[in-house]
């Protein structure tokens, strides 16, 4: 639920680097008035690869009967939030507009944000990655549950130290887009000194130049053209300087005739130095069966070093 007023945020946070980058990230994106922050976490009284062992009796046993270890676990994770607070606080948000929940572990990590975020939450923010960072892998492990799972909320998956004063905000003539064009505008307008409203138009025919005679190329051309005429961009720029945005921190990118839209994106927010890439979770392949458009999925799997917005 979308309050002009006050955006309820649940934050999940760990031990993690990243999770702390997410606490940076939020206390500049929204407006320190405007806001209401849950630091979240849910608290494992053994450590997480018990839980890969079946939770055989004699391997919880063993921790649990070591409060040393729960003691140690409960100081870092005071640290932890302690810091988080400060960096809220430090960036103008009311002391009294941040709670904490530390929940004992119920049906696991991920499920249990998902739960929690039943609360009338504006959005779900988390690092990309957590405690178990590898590099072999894109999206960290409760990160990935929550990207497949987490349907009823837009959600934030914040990468690396994104700065989120540039936004590369995916577009086309969906449903799913223009819901994501109404959330930039409403939560993240604030930080914005330029917003680009980016715009990817597939070929006809992705490797057609190896086929000229045999496939219909003066189609394809038809095909593009007609993609440059669009009001997409006429529509979505409305909507966002109705919102407050200037409309010189307005500006579009169109692409067209290519292999993929969601590796352009990606291309995009590289070159062009944007730290924030917002996507609607459905495109125009709005199909009931798939609750995740194949573009945003990509995006969201392969933008390692950027922030991601998924909005629902």
């Amino acid at each position: 639920m979308i309050n002009d007023r006050q955006t309820k945020v649940l934050l999940a946070v760990d031990g993690s680097n990243q999770s702390l980058e997410a606490v940076r990230y939020v206390s500049r994106v929204f407006p320190p008035n405007q806001i209401k922050v849950v630091l979240f976490h849910a608290l494992s009284k053994i450590p997480e690869f018990f839980y890969d062992l079946g939770k055989e009796r004699q391997y919880s046993q063993l921790i649990e009967d070591i409060p040393e270890w729960q003691r140690l676990l409960k100081e870092s994770m005071d640290d932890l939030m302690n810091e988080a607070l400060r960096i809220l606080i430090e960036s103008g948000i009311p002391d009294d507009a941040i709670a904490i929940k530390i929940n004992e572990r119920k049906e696991g990590i991920a499920r249990d944000i998902i739960l929690e975020s039943h609360h009338e939450y504006s959005c779900v923010v988390a690092g990309r990655s957590g405690l178990s960072d590898f590099e072999d892998f894109v999206l960290g492990s409760v990160a990935n549950k929550l990207f497949e799972m987490l349907t009823h909320v837009s959600i934030c998956f914040v990468g690396g130290k994104s700065d989120p004063r540039k936004i590369l905000l995916a577009v086309d003539e969906s449903q799913g887009a223009m819901r994501a064009v109404d959330y930039a505008g409403t939560i993240l307008k604030s930080s914005v000194s330029e917003m680009t409203l980016c715009h990817v138009v597939r070929g006809l025919y992705p490797s057609g130049k190896k086929y000229e005679g045999v496939l219909d190329l003066d189609l394809e051309r038809k095909w593009l053209e007609e993609a440059k005429n669009e009001t997409v961009f006429d529509k979505a720029r409305i909507r966002l300087v109705k919102a407050g945005l200037d409309p010189e921190d307005v500006t579009t990118k169109l692409i067209t005739g290519v292999n993929s839209r969601s590796v352009e994106i990606l291309q995009e927010a590289r070159h062009g130095g944007y730290g924030t890439i917002v996507v609607g979770r459905k495109g125009r392949t709005n199909v009931d069966e798939f609750s995740m458009g194949r573009v945003c999925r990509k995006v969201v799997q392969m933008a390692k070093n950027k922030t991601v917005w998924v909005i629902n």
